[in-house]
């Protein structure tokens, strides 16, 4: 299952496909009772999705057993024991992908000329992502973080690994010369190689970085390199071969405290944009603002949801059962806002109460 959005793979996702591009969430859920239905829940859904290719007229007999299939091979990949808040299959003519999210979605089935990726892009940003540097002398590891954990990320050549063993024996053995390990010139290359590579996953996902080593290492990557003079430094050494646990727990403390300050700056920025009248506050308000593409900072409850539709001019409030509801809007203004060049931000419930949970800065 994927878990990395990048900016190249939602590219990907939203290209014009063969009709048809079918894309079916559901909620899931992490732990007992709620996640015993799961399961269930899936195959009911997916069922769904074929039974919506069965009675479609455009989907030719050749293209419905092509796609079924694709349903069937990506039914297979999904692995219910480690799932997270919602799952996401999209499958088209020759091609299918499955992706677990830190975020519930509305139980839905799509068919359309593209994939549905609001949903994706809204976990994406309420995860607040990060990277992870793992420093040591014969391995350099890049991990993905963020919604509580952090995964490994095997991608622009991470890891990144070589032999420890010296090149010439006989010579240090005969004269002595047995470098320390973060100062001989081949460690030097090692990490600079590294950085290098960093700055390439920087330039095409820019993310927080925390890099986490012993103090020399550290000391040497800043010395030889340039993308992680910016990055939170992590002094704790043992992470080069370690798994993804022992890496978050590192790291944890500091990522969460760098998340209070963060909320408590982004509070101060809502106030000032308040008095300056470049604010923005409740569903309704900001969806207008975003459709203009006028919102710079998007603010969101970690679990605000609201059901609309649309009601002439505004949003109104709306059942589920509505035939035009909108279950998602949230995640529909998240994605407005990201592609209007706004940041998004998620903070903890509570935090945007005299905005019914949702805000917005604007640019005018």
């Amino acid at each position: 299952m994927e878990h990395v959005l990048s900016p190249a793979t939602l590219t990907e996702l939203r290209r014009p496909r063969p009709y048809p591009a079918v894309s079916v969430l559901t909620p899931t859920h992490r732990r007992e009772p709620d996640k015993a239905q799961d399961p269930v829940r899936l195959r009911n859904v997916v069922a769904e999705a074929k039974k919506q290719l069965e009675s479609d007229p455009s989907v030719t007999r050749e293209r419905r057993i092509d796609v079924v299939e694709q349903l069937e091979q990506a039914l297979a990949e999904v692995d219910l024991s480690h799932s997270e808040d919602g799952l996401a299959i999209f499958a088209a003519p020759g091609e299918h992908q499955v992706w677990s999210l830190a975020r519930t979605v509305p139980e839905r089935v799509v068919l359309s000329d593209t994939f549905l990726t609001r949903n994706l892009v809204a976990a994406q940003a309420a995860e607040s992502p990060f990277w992870v540097l793992t420093v040591s002398a014969d391995r350099m590891a890049l991990w993905s973080g963020g919604g509580g954990h952090v995964v490994e990320a095997k991608t622009a050549g991470f890891p990144l690994t070589r032999s420890l063993e010296p090149q010439d024996v006989e010579r240090e053995e005969r004269v002595g010369e047995v470098p320390s390990t973060f100062r001989d010139e081949e460690t030097r290359r090692f990490l600079r190689d590294a950085d290098t590579m960093l700055a390439a996953v920087l330039r095409s996902a820019p993310r927080p970085v925390y890099i986490s080593g012993e103090p020399a290492a550290l000391s040497l990557l800043d010395e030889v390199g340039t993308a992680a003079k910016d990055a939170v430094h992590v002094p704790h050494g043992g992470l080069g071969h370690a798994g993804a646990e022992a890496v978050w727990q590192a790291v944890r403390p500091l990522v969460m405290a760098e998340d209070r300050r963060s909320v408590d700056s982004l509070t101060r920025e809502l106030e000032t944009a308040r008095g300056r009248r470049e604010f923005a506050a409740g569903v309704d308000e900001v969806w207008q603002n975003a459709t203009a593409g006028r919102v710079r900072l998007l603010a969101v409850e970690e679990n605000y949801r609201v059901t609309v539709r649309d009601g002439g001019d505004h949003l109104v409030p709306a059942d589920g059962d509505d035939l035009d509801a909108r279950v998602d809007i949230v995640d529909e203004i998240v994605e407005q806002c990201l592609d209007t060049g706004a940041q998004v931000r998620f903070v903890p419930d509570g935090t945007l109460a005299d905005a019914e949970g949702i805000a917005g800065v604007l640019r005018y």
